[in-house]
């Protein structure tokens, strides 16, 4: 099984839930689409790993409401103690940011900005859900053995990371500035010097 399955044992594991709560329990964990998710709940309710509980409803469709099994627990307790292999990061913005001398000025900073803006937009939205956690759990009643403890911390811990970040793109805006600064301070210096030398070839 892979990563992806684990993850979805994982969110069952503390609470069951349709195919489709799953894609944003899932956002803090191992982000998928719906098209990902689904073949493989299939796959693992085959495997008896998880089961299903049909729901009826009005006025649009039936939905399956997922748990996890005991096969599945025991597959997840057997799978959490095991080393986790290195972690891969794929983020089509860091490759434009590795390439961003391709840009001119005005695009750089729209492309920075724009991602500041939207991890402040996720960032207020994480901090929402962990003070909710702490409203109802309280902030320092939460015990390792609880089933929010897991979701509490890695909320926190990808509210700092995303801080960081826009913390990370803010100086880059900075260092842009002063490049464009520096340059238009070079370009007023040299506009001098010429001022001067043609100055002094008129003189002599």
């Amino acid at each position: 099984m892979n990563t992806l399955g684990y993850a979805i044992l994982s969110s069952l594991g503390r609470n069951p839930c349709s195919g489709y709560q799953l894609v944003g329990y899932l956002e803090v964990l191992w982000p998928a689409k719906h098209s990902q998710i689904y073949p493989l709940l299939t796959k693992m309710e085959k495997n008896g790993l998880l089961e299903f509980e049909h729901i009826e409803q009005t006025g649009k469709p039936d939905k399956k409401i997922y748990s996890i099994t005991e096969k599945g627990r025991e597959t997840l307790e057997k799978w959490v103690i095991e080393s986790p292999s290195d972690p891969i990061i794929r983020d089509d913005f860091l490759i434009k940011m590795y390439s961003i001398w391709l840009s001119n000025e005005e695009n750089a900073k729209k492309l920075i900005q724009d991602r500041i803006s939207k991890l402040e937009q996720t960032v207020a939205l994480r901090d929402e859900n962990i003070a909710r956690i702490e409203q109802t759990h309280g902030k320092n009643g939460l015990e390792m053995t609880s089933k929010h403890f897991g979701g509490y911390i890695l909320f926190n811990r990808r509210s700092m990371l995303d801080k960081e970040e826009i913390s990370w793109c803010k100086w880059v805006l900075n260092l842009i500035e002063k490049a464009r600064l520096n340059n238009l301070l070079l370009g007023i210096i040299v506009g001098k010097l010429n001022i001067i030398i043609q100055d002094k070839i008129l003189i002599y």
